[in-house]
């Protein structure tokens, strides 16, 4: 009798535990339907949500074929939340997928893609920045070819679409490497006439390539001062050797944002260049020792 007893428990419990696995089963169905009917609403609004939402999924392996899908969407918006989703992933499946919007044929969403591509250390997405900043030259990038000019060209002179980016965040998440300066960062996207160069300008801080350090120099005479005051922020985070000097000019430069911007970043330089002078002197006296 105990033992028809014991049987019928363990039963009982195996019936549990198989209806709490399907349970758990269901709610996960009903969580990937409930995105996937965003991303089929007819309100573009509603789909670009679905888009952004997607992002708190992390690198799961079926996000990359709903954000690529929404990268295919007729509405802009939908796509540049989707080229921002793929850059929060952190994940090397988002890279191919970018790369392929560098060819939309709306500039701020190759822009988008770019930034994303930046975000997750990749060449092709620099390569891109540093065209925008510079006008297209000192570039070898792939993507520069001719039936690309005029997208390029709408970079260098952006619609309103990227207002809509900085406002909302989308395709301007801060970048690692950059945490400091960011309030001066801040400010200047704020700004309603911060133009896709500027906006380059600001992504390239984090960059110790020597080529974009020359592009960032040619900036400092950009007659646009969004421009100017970019490449100082860019150029004083970057805490190179002697850069500070390039920023003397700029002491006299008739926007206060750029000229303040200038003392601080070539201060900070100069007090970084000492630091690391001292700390040069300390290691080798303890070598010789």
């Amino acid at each position: 009798m105990i033992n028809k007893l014991i049987t019928i428990f363990l039963f009982l419990l195996l019936g549990v535990s198989t209806v709490l696995s399907q349970t758990k089963l269901s709610e996960t169905q009903q969580a990937e339907e409930i995105l996937e009917q965003g991303l089929s609403e007819k309100n573009p609004e509603k789909r670009k949500e679905a888009v952004i939402a997607l992002s708190l999924e992390g690198n799961r392996p079926q996000v990359f074929p709903l954000l690529s899908k929404a990268l295919s969407d007729s509405d802009v918006n939908v796509r540049l939340a989707a080229c921002a989703s793929l850059g929060e992933t952190k994940d090397s499946r988002a890279i191919p997928i970018l790369e392929q919007a560098l060819n939309d044929p709306i500039a701020e969403v190759a822009f988008a893609a770019a930034q994303s591509l930046w975000q997750l250390n990749q060449n092709s997405g620099k390569e891109v920045l540093m065209a925008v900043l510079s006008g297209e030259q000192k570039t070898t990038s792939s993507y520069l070819s001719k039936q690309k000019r005029d997208t390029m060209r709408m970079m260098k002179n952006p619609s309103g679409l990227f207002k809509f980016m900085l406002k909302t965040g989308i395709g301007f998440v801060p970048l690692p490497g950059i945490e400091a300066g960011f309030t001066s960062m801040e400010e200047l996207a704020k700004n309603s006439n911060l133009s896709g160069r500027a906006l380059a300008a600001l992504l390239l801080a984090k960059d110790n390539d020597p080529d974009s350090l020359e592009i960032l120099r040619d900036a400092l005479s950009d007659k646009d001062w969004l421009v100017r005051a970019a490449a100082v922020h860019a150029i004083a985070l970057r805490n190179q050797p002697g850069a500070s000097k390039d920023l003397v000019l700029l002491f006299e430069d008739k926007r206060e944002e750029v000229r303040f911007r200038a003392a601080a970043g070539y201060l900070r330089l100069e007090a970084s260049s000492k630091k690391s002078k001292f700390k040069s002197k300390i290691y080798s006296s303890q070598y010789r020792k």
